[in-house]
């Protein structure tokens, strides 16, 4: 029975769910009322907040232990993207916000 557990390779393992999240969440934004659609996108930015966590620890990892350079250098990047996705969302939403603002006469 344990030889069941190892007979698919964890790259086409780990390659098949990457496919099947991209079907998914192609469907799922696609199904949104265009309504919808913005504050949506702008919230779900807030979920980069997760990779500013896994960011900073790539980051710090030569702080730790004897992490790479290359480790330093993507969890950098990773960090900017997500600052700037972050921040990106939340001015769309402040902006879609202000158009339903009643003016002031």
């Amino acid at each position: 029975m344990e030889h069941l557990a190892q007979a698919v390779d964890p790259f086409v393992f780990r390659l098949s769910i990457f496919v099947l999240a991209v079907f998914v969440g192609y469907f799922v934004v696609w199904s949104v009322t265009p309504a919808l659609h913005t504050p949506l996108m702008s919230v779900t930015n807030a979920i980069s907040s997760v990779i500013v966590v896994g960011a900073l620890l790539a980051v710090g990892v030569a702080m730790v232990s004897s992490g790479s350079g290359w480790a330093r250098g993507f969890g950098f990047v990773a960090l900017i993207f997500a600052c700037v996705n972050i921040f990106g969302g939340f001015l769309v939403t402040q902006r879609m916000l202000a158009m339903y603002k009643k003016k002031a006469k």
